[in-house]
């Protein structure tokens, strides 16, 4: 396995310091290859938790991320966070000259990351067996629509087409309309995120073995993880789940409800006891013993009526008194928020949920904080986005000491 050496030379994100990265992956050395999302956004997520991320990108264009959403003078607000804590390579990898670079960076690493058709790798002599031959302890994750196996392996494909294999779609939305999606890259996320989690489970493993291997990650599985019983529902059962709107069948009360300022609140109050709290909040105790919702499968059943009359509650009680009686009374709930109400909400601040870093006197963000918090070894936001190739030099240079 390669010796890892993390650089602590860099200014951080508070200007009166400088610190190595203290997270639980410090002295990982992750490759990432590829762009846009899925592979992107789990590199993100891994630099935040201390490892060291090195960004191979395309002299002259880069990643389109660093272009793409929002932007302000031809500069994306996304690129400073899903490219945070990395460090940009300039390589052509289509030249042969440019896939020994890769080669030689990847003999260094713990991880490659990246999310290529099936087969682009290989075709290029950077496939799994070409890398291990390199460095047996290699870790090389694969992020793609269908897998790296399967009839439909080489097909190109998109996180929205994942999330409409996936089953997410066919469920999301009111049931007199077309299906719907989520207003993120639901599926793209949901890859990245299993892509960490099988990274991490690797690296534990090579820990045992001293072996690296492959990990295979395909975007329409990450979303058919989260089905729940749908298939087992289907086949044993004969039941399709269908769209429901702001409401899953048999579930209640758990629903979008309007405050007397118009404002939505959702309140999950579907377990026995927690609504018998609802009740005691909204002044109307008996509701709790009444025999259409004394338990779960009659509140199911009743779920529209009951609805209507929490709001018929919720609509005489201001927001901020609806919410305050709700936390006392021990019911979940929560305002449905956007991003005003985020980036000024006191829980969100208290938990460093928003972070503004400001790097060479320039104030970047908001974006969201690290996910999850670690006690001993926090991870952090050292650098932003980095300009295309700004660490090449840096890269290389120390490759070549290394391989001396």
């Amino acid at each position: 396995m390669p010796a890892i050496a993390q650089d602590c030379g860099q200014s951080d994100v508070h200007s009166d310091r400088t610190a190595c990265v203290s997270g639980p992956l410090e002295g990982v050395r992750v490759l990432e290859l590829g762009s846009l999302i899925a592979g992107p956004f789990a590199g993100q997520l891994l630099a935040d938790y201390g490892a060291e991320v090195v960004k191979v990108e395309l002299p002259g264009s880069g990643d389109p991320m660093r272009r793409w959403g929002i932007t302000v003078d031809g500069q994306s607000l996304w690129w400073p966070a899903i490219a945070r804590g990395k460090k940009s390579v300039a390589v052509d990898v289509r030249t042969d000259e440019g896939r020994d670079v890769v080669r030689r960076i990847a003999a260094q690493c713990d991880v490659v990351l990246e999310n290529f058709r099936p087969g682009t790798l290989a075709r290029w002599g950077l496939g799994y067996d070409d890398l291990r031959a390199l460095n047996p302890g290699i870790v090389v994750v694969h992020v793609s629509g269908f897998g790296q196996s399967g009839p439909r392996s080489g097909d190109a494909g998109f996180g929205s087409v994942g999330e409409a294999m996936g089953g997410i779609r066919h469920t999301t939305g009111d049931p007199d309309r077309r299906s719907s999606r989520a207003g993120v890259s639901l599926g793209d996320s949901l890859a990245a995120v299993f892509a960490v989690i099988g990274t991490l489970a690797a690296l534990v493993e090579r820990g045992r073995s001293g072996a690296g291997q492959e990990v295979d990650v395909a975007i329409y599985e990450a979303v058919a993880a989260l089905m729940e019983s749908t298939m087992v529902d289907f086949e044993r059962a004969g039941v399709v789940r269908q769209r429901s709107g702001s409401v899953l069948p048999g579930v209640a009360p758990s629903n979008v409800y309007t405050s007397a300022e118009g404002t939505e609140v959702l309140i999950a109050a579907n377990a026995d006891a927690v609504f018998a709290r609802l009740c005691q909040v909204m002044g109307r105790p008996e509701l709790a013993a009444d025999p259409r919702y004394v338990d779960h499968g009659s509140r199911g059943s009743n779920a529209a009526e009951l609805d209507e009359q929490i709001e018929a509650w919720t609509r005489t009680v201001g927001t901020e008194e609806l919410l305050r009686l709700l936390s006392e009374g021990g019911v979940p709930a929560g305002k449905i928020y956007t991003a005003p109400d985020m980036v000024s909400d006191p829980h969100y601040l208290a938990r460093d949920m928003v972070l503004r870093p400001e790097v060479d006197g320039v104030r970047h963000g908001p974006m969201a904080g690290v996910v999850p918090k670690f006690s001993r070894t926090p991870g952090e936001v050292t650098r932003v986005g980095p300009a295309l190739g700004e660490h090449t030099d840096e890269v290389l240079a120390r490759l070549a000491q290394e391989e001396r």
